[in-house]
């Protein structure tokens, strides 16, 4: 099969190449099928076992894991020999100089640019075609239309089929010390199971039909984990109300995948939408709708602003929940939703060529709103749940202004920090008599020392700082906004790159605020704190060496040569962005900017050092206090109302709660019932008091006065000729032939009347 580029207006026809499946590939659907073996063997066995089915859950996760890491490997060598002309059936358009005049000059299967002339720059290549191994099975038909499963291997998959393993996996590990003693410990383990084999089923989806699927699963399991301890009404609440409004979103999802079902000509497949959105086969509209529609799911999944709520909440569950929730799973399904269907949006939304979309400046808000709730939080899982809002709001504005890769690369980096963090927060508290209020802690550096240095590495990667994870992801999203000179991108996006701007100084900021909170200062609490032991200590180092070094991924080039790593330059972006010239849109890639780097980093370093100057001063005045008691915010109405609005949570929570549930239930449900007693039960009632009428009037003149009158009547009249006749039936046959010899005469006279 071959695709049509053209480029410096010559036109080339370069072939699909097709990375040859082997039986990593083909066999990938074992993963999720053994999490869900995993939680059936725990579900029934799990009780009568030594380690109550944590050893069942570890051992699957294990296999999982160690499949991953072998799949990785499998799909970095493929691309990296396809995209060498090493393997595969590859053509690849080269533009090269020849003499000063530009051409087109296409490369055979198997032929490298080596032998040419030098090549441009890296932007002036047409791009290499990498094709997904796709395996799947047809699971029924309906008319015309098939219903299949399978899966679909390609750099996102794999990536998110890494990431969610290796997060699961120490997951497991630090639970089996954080919820020992538990009274449904078996049940923990067996929906952790149930929830990365639903996560990962969702990952592998070759369809939106199946991939719906996986989504609900996810949905379905994460009430069950969040509600984990449902004896405790705040448990339960926020297990439904992560149920609930993620149920809002998935109308959104369902009606944009019908959208798409009948706007790509009746087909649910996956890369077969995305081909015919590329083509513009698609109309227009349509897939504008659709985008939007499917905008509502990720709001409600991805804790996008308004429907971010949820969320925070969530924190009500046991803290390994929340960090697989919140770091590798449940939350960024929504993200990669929008990267599998990324032509749908990239159509949709013209993300190409804009100054602002619907994503774009959803992701923007949803980044400053949920940083500026971070600083008024007093519970350091709440700092992080509403940091993950923020985070989740980057990883959407990038996809938005078109930065795939960095979008996708800041979801990598972030799961392996973000769990660093939360698993911190859950070592923090399993060592503080289960609180995490920072108010009851401080000092801890000393008594921690492993949980306050993997700690600090997560919040400076969080952060933004050099050289942790999350610096080069940032810089790569700040950068692909096209606005700061020299930067380049695929539009001209200046609010959502203001809000990435303020939020990566928001970030420094308020985890400076939780570093000096926790670890700093005297310890406030009341109980005797302790380091934990090797099961948690251990995911926590191991985390916090993967937020060091993973940012080195995707090093742009100038700076991989800086350290003397050329080839290991753009390496995520070759392994993870979709190169099929098919499946995927041609986008541009930002070139990385120092001066934006270095503007960047300096704006975070100055927030991190107000919020520090301020804590320092007033543990100076008192070194047990948390906030000043004469606080210049409460001298200032303006300032005081805008601190309790934060603290509020923009009273987003008191309209669904109090208006909307409240209304529902009050004052609508209170409409409701009288409307029901007065109106539709009066109608009926009335109606049927004149139908009763009705049937009485009908009964007694009608039914009985002329009907039956009629009939007692003709009754009666009958009887009475009955009895005359019965006088003249005598059995005297002498009175008969009288009565015949009368009738004769009588006849006799009409005859001769009448002729």
């Amino acid at each position: 099969m071959f695709n049509s580029t053209s480029l410096l207006g010559v036109s080339a026809e370069i072939a699909d190449p097709v990375i040859k499946s082997n039986v990593l590939y083909d066999w990938v659907f074992l993963v999720p099928a053994t999490m869900a073996v995993s939680f059936l063997l725990i579900l029934f066995f799990g009780k009568r076992m030594k380690y109550q089915g944590a050893e069942i859950g570890i051992t699957a996760i294990s296999l999982c894991f160690l499949f991953a890491i072998a799949t990785s490997f499998s799909w970095i060598i493929d691309t990296q020999q396809v995209l060498n002309g090493d393997k595969g059936e590859k053509a690849a358009a080269v533009v090269v100089d020849d003499g000063g005049d530009k051409a087109l000059t296409v490369l055979g299967a198997g032929e490298t640019a080596a032998p040419l002339l030098p090549i441009v720059e890296e932007g002036e290549k047409a791009r290499v075609t990498v094709n997904p191994v796709v395996q799947e099975r047809v699971w029924l038909e309906n008319g015309e239309v098939e219903f299949s499963v399978g899966t679909l291997v390609d750099g996102q998959s794999v990536m998110l089929l890494f990431v969610v393993t290796f997060i699961s996996l120490l997951v497991h590990v630090f639970s089996t010390d954080y919820v020992a003693g538990d009274s449904r410990y078996t049940h923990y383990f067996a929906f952790l199971s149930l929830f990365t084999a639903s996560m990962l089923f969702m990952v592998f989806s070759t369809n939106t039909l199946q991939l719906i699927v996986g989504w609900e699963l996810v949905g379905v399991c994460s009430f069950a984990l969040i509600g984990h301890w449902w004896e405790h009404k705040p448990n339960s609440d926020a297990a439904l109300k992560a149920f609930l409004t993620n149920r809002v979103g998935d109308i959104g999802l369902l009606v944009g995948m019908i959208i798409l079902f009948f706007g790509a000509g009746g087909t649910f497949d996956i890369l077969e939408i995305n081909s015919k959105a590329v083509a513009g086969e698609i109309d227009h509209n349509l897939l504008l709708i659709a985008s939007c529609c499917l905008m509502a799911a990720v709001a409600s999944k991805s804790g996008q602003f308004i429907l971010h709520t949820w969320l925070p909440d969530a924190m009500a569950g046991p803290t390994p929940v929340s960090a697989l929730i919140h770091a590798a799973t449940m939350v960024v399904a929504g993200v990669y939703m929008i990267g599998r269907l990324y032509p749908v949006f990239w159509d949709g939304l013209t993300i190409s060529g804009s100054t602002i979309n619907l994503m774009a400046l959803m992701g923007g808000i949803t980044c400053v709103f949920g940083g500026a709730l971070a600083f008024v939080q007093n519970d350091v899982k709440k700092v992080l749940a509403y940091s993950t809002v923020s985070q989740l709001g980057y990883m959407v504005l990038a996809l938005g202004v078109g930065a795939f890769t960095a979008g996708f690369f800041h979801l990598f980096t972030h799961a392996f920090f973000k769990a660093c963090l939360f698993l911190g927060a859950g070592s923090l508290s399993h060592a503080n008599h289960h609180s995490f209020d920072m108010r009851e802690m401080g000092g801890l550096r000393k008594i921690m020392p492993k949980t306050f240095a993997t700690f600090t590495i997560g919040s400076l990667a969080l952060a933004g700082a050099f050289p942790f994870a999350g610096f080069w992801s940032k810089d790569e999203i700040l950068a692909g906004a096209g606005v700061w000179p020299g930067t380049g991108g695929n539009g001209t996006y200046y609010i959502p790159f203001w809000f990435g701007m303020l939020t990566a100084a928001m970030t420094a900021g308020y985890m400076a605020r939780v570093m000096w909170l926790v670890f700093f200062g005297e310890y406030r609490g009341n109980h005797h704190p302790h380091e934990n032991g090797n099961r948690i200590t251990v995911p926590l180092i191991i985390l916090a060496g993967m937020a060091t070094v993973v940012g080195f991924l995707n090093l742009p080039k100038p700076f991989a040569e800086f350290f003397g790593l050329k080839d290991a330059a753009l390496a995520f972006e070759h392994w993870v962005e979709p190169a099929s010239v098919a499946h995927f849109p041609a986008i541009d890639h930002a070139s990385p900017s120092l001066s934006l780097a270095i503007v960047a980093t300096l704006l975070a370093g100055g927030a991190a050092a107000a919020v520090w100057m301020y804590y320092r001063r007033l543990y100076a005045i008192d070194p047990r206090a948390t906030s000043y008691t004469d606080h210049w915010i409460d001298n200032n109405r303006l300032l005081k109302a805008g601190h309790t609005f934060l603290v509020e949570k923009y009273y987003l929570d008191h309209l669904y709660t109090h208006i909307i549930a409240g209304g529902t239930k009050g004052p609508l449900a209170k409409a409701a019932y009288w409307f029901n007693q007065n109106v539709l039960d009066g109608t009926v009632n009335t109606a049927g008091k004149s139908a009763a009428a009705s049937g009485r009037f009908i009964y007694r003149f009608i039914d009985q006065g002329a009907i039956d009158g009629a009939v007692n009547a003709s009754g009666l009249s009958a009887s009475g000729t009955g009895q005359v006749l019965r006088g003249i039936q005598s059995g005297k046959i002498r009175q008969y032939a009288t009565l015949m010899f009368g009738a004769a005469a009588v006849l006799a006279g009409v005859f001769i009347v009448v002729v």
